[in-house]
């Protein structure tokens, strides 16, 4: 029997050796990592295979379809079998006899190619045909990418809305995630300025997408990805979202966000601020008995915006909202802290918001005028500038959305012609690089320029076409910037469609100085720094203005 017990023990270690050499043999992968492959690939082929851009198959479904087929590969060795085979049925791609690489002056610094050159995730076989498909992309008419006529920004074409789903299946949550990804890894100008890099991001969102166990924290996943661009132009708030995670129902007041305490600087009307006790310069500090900063910190994680000042000025949509009519709040008021009930409404309506006057311009004392430029009509330019020509300083206010008056003004106060912006714009034949388009001016030979001081306002307000605005003023002679950072995204805008019908937006273009000098994030820098204080704002003092005065009156 002894011999016979060998002969088995032998077989059995044999067995188990082979078994141990298969396993080894087979490299076992994270899942979100092969699913990050998987929504780079597809987006990849999406924009650069000829069989894909030419919108000739449904790749929406295509995704939806291979999602199943991916889930269940447990190992790097099927996985580019699988990629090998999606390729295949993909076709042949003709070599490309027009494609060329990136010109000296195009922008590549967004394209990354790292991927796809992975060897812990590709064959050598498998890299070598994304790499043969980048070489020979495709060049002919882009069915999910056009770019507006003249601004360039990208149009993105043919994203099927699917209105129906607010809280659809994992694959198809899972293709939100992706389309959004791949447009801006693709067509976004500030791609090299988010905080977290794009690529690892992409994998730390993939969970809270795949399992997202209900409506809400799939909308937040959303809302905290859009986050991620720090961006201004970019925010998600769905209805779902404000009425079941913030609340629908909001202060009866205005209120911003200083010293980390939401301070009030205004009431929609007086007789509910003498109802309930509330007044200008009022800081909350508690919430439903939690520190109003923890509020902040918790909120911003789904709540965007290029820097700081920005995403506070966005948080003020949310931060003091609830679901219930009343919330209990904890204020500081000359120095005691005081707990109240905060009435919230439903509707600005019901609050009977008292209507506030805008002076579009005023004459101020020591001959120093006044021109609020978000009042502004293109129309009022000329008559306004004639009656202001004589003062000794002219205070353009900025912080607001002017009314496109910036190449009129301009004129009046440059004495010739200035470059003052400078563009790029996506290159659609090699998505992922960028065209540089030359600086463009402002102003006109003009003797009879305005000669006196110029003071521009500013501060959080300012964004997009207002920070563009500044630039295009800042040219003027003898011009300082009072304030505070602007929101920091200029750029025309871009729309992206994501199932559920959410409209998201992006910078479309990148804008800097004429000396190359970035915008993004950066914002206008004011020459003054002057921020509203909670002593100012009770005093009811315009800290900014009353400085640009100041200044004006200097000899």
């Amino acid at each position: 029997m002894k011999p016979l017990l060998n002969k088995y023990s032998f077989t059995l270690c044999s067995f188990f050796f082979i078994i141990s050499i298969v396993t080894k043999a087979q490299t076992p992968l994270n899942n979100s990592e092969k699913l990050a492959t998987f929504c780079k690939f597809w987006g990849f082929l999406k924009y650069y295979h000829p069989a894909v851009a030419d919108g000739s198959k449904d790749w929406d479904n295509i995704f939806i379809k291979k999602y199943y087929g991916i889930n269940d590969l447990q190992s790097k060795e099927a996985l580019n079998e699988f990629y090998l085979s999606w390729l295949d049925e993909l076709g042949e791609v003709p070599v490309c006899k027009k494609c060329s690489p990136p010109g000296n002056d195009d922008i590549t610094y967004n394209l990354d190619e790292s991927w796809m050159k992975d060897d812990q995730q590709f064959t050598v076989e498998l890299q070598s045909k994304l790499q043969f498909i980048l070489s020979n992309r495709y060049l002919g008419k882009r069915y999910y990418a056009n770019l507006y006529p003249f601004t360039g920004n990208l149009k993105p074409s043919n994203e099927k809305a699917y209105n129906d789903s607010i809280y659809p299946s994992a694959p198809m949550r899972l293709l939100t995630l992706s389309r959004f990804w791949n447009i801006i890894n693709y067509y976004y100008p500030y791609k090299n300025v988010i905080t977290d890099n794009w690529a690892s991001l992409l994998t730390t969102m993939i969970p809270k997408f795949v399992d997202a166990q209900d409506t809400l924290n799939y909308h937040l996943a959303i809302s905290e990805l859009v986050a991620n661009l720090h961006d201004s132009h970019s925010l998600f708030l769905s209805p779902y979202e404000v009425k079941h995670y913030y609340g629908n129902k909001v202060p009866p007041f205005k209120y911003k966000v200083i010293d980390e305490k939401a301070v009030v600087t205004s009431l929609y009307n007086d007789s509910i601020g003498k109802k309930f006790d509330y007044q200008v310069g009022d800081a909350i500090i508690k919430i439903r008995g939690q520190n109003i900063e923890d509020v902040i910190k918790d909120r911003c994680k789904y709540i965007g915006g290029s820097n700081r000042p920005a995403q506070l000025k966005t948080l003020t949509y949310v931060l003091l909202n609830d679901t219930t009519d009343q919330v209990k709040v904890t204020i500081e008021r000359n120095g005691q802290q005081l707990e109240k009930m905060l009435p919230l409404y439903q509707t600005y309506a019901e609050m009977k918001p008292q209507p506030v006057k805008k002076e579009l311009y005023k004459l101020l004392d020591g001959n120093i005028g006044y021109i609020n430029l978000g009042e502004l009509e293109i129309k009022q330019v000329n008559d306004i500038m004639k009656k202001l020509e004589h003062t000794k300083a002219l205070i353009i206010d900025v912080r607001n959305y002017p009314k496109n008056t910036v190449y009129k003004v301009a004129n009046h106060l440059n004495s010739e012609s200035k470059k003052f912006v400078k563009f790029t714009r996506p290159n659609n034949d090699y998505p992922g690089t960028f065209k540089p388009v030359p600086a463009i001016s402002v102003g006109r030979n003009n003797k009879n320029y305005y000669k006196g001081k110029v003071i521009l306002l500013t501060d959080e307000m300012a964004q997009s076409h207002a920070e563009f605005t500044l630039m295009a003023l800042k040219t003027a002679p003898n011009v300082t910037v009072v304030g505070s950072q602007t929101a920091g995204a200029d750029g025309n805008v871009s729309t992206i469609t994501l199932p559920g019908n959410f409209k998201l937006y992006m910078t479309g273009v990148g804008v800097f100085y004429p000396d190359g000098t970035p915008t993004q994030r950066v914002g206008i820098v004011p020459d003054i720094e002057i921020k509203p204080t909670i002593n100012g704002i009770k005093a009811k003092k315009d800290e900014v203005l009353d400085k640009a005065i100041e200044i004006a009156r200097q000899s």
